[in-house]
């Protein structure tokens, strides 16, 4: 945990910055690492104002307290509020938890026999039958463009074999070709 201190009009010494510190840690026990608080103490005629900025992981509390006590009046202030800030976002985040689990947005998990799986052998889902047209590379390239599949089977002009343009994942394609005998 990383405390800057801010202070106007105020010295800031030793004694209240352990005071600051340990007031804190009411707070930090409802938010989650990593944490960075600012602390600004301010001092107007004679209105003493503790301003505290806690970022964490989830979020940001705020809290601004102003007195015309004292300083640590006005820093208790400031960490009460804090502290019911942080610890009714905590409560929101545990109860949308919980609600998830209530409402059944687990994935089921069912366990399936062996024999209701069946022998495991690939099977035949879908079929579609393509035309096939004589066409140059650079054709099956424009062709591949407004195409609904992944890839175009053509036979090419030149040589008069099977071959296969397909769109890469890095957007690029690749060809597939058979060799010459």
């Amino acid at each position: 945990m990383k405390i800057d201190y801010t202070c106007r009009n105020f010295h800031l010494d030793d004694r209240l910055r352990k005071f600051v510190e340990q007031k804190v840690q009411k707070v930090v026990k409802f938010v989650d690492e990593p944490i960075e608080v600012k602390v600004t103490l301010d001092v107007e005629k004679h209105r003493y104002i503790a301003e505290l900025h806690i970022h964490h992981r989830l979020g940001v509390v705020q809290a601004t307290e102003e007195t015309d006590g004292n300083m640590q009046e006005a820093i208790n202030l400031a960490i009460e509020k804090a502290e019911k800030q942080a610890r009714r976002s905590r409560k929101k985040l545990v109860d949308k938890r919980r609600r998830g689990e209530r409402n059944g947005q687990r994935w089921p998990v069912a366990v399936l026999e062996r024999d209701s799986i069946g022998t495991g052998a690939p099977r035949i889902i879908e079929s579609t039958h393509l035309p096939i047209k004589p066409m140059t590379i650079d054709e099956a390239a424009l062709e591949l463009e407004i195409s609904d599949h992944g890839f175009v089977v053509f036979r090419d002009a030149t040589s008069d074999r099977l071959n296969v343009l397909y769109r890469r994942k890095d957007d690029n394609y690749g060809l597939i070709a058979p060799d010459e005998p």
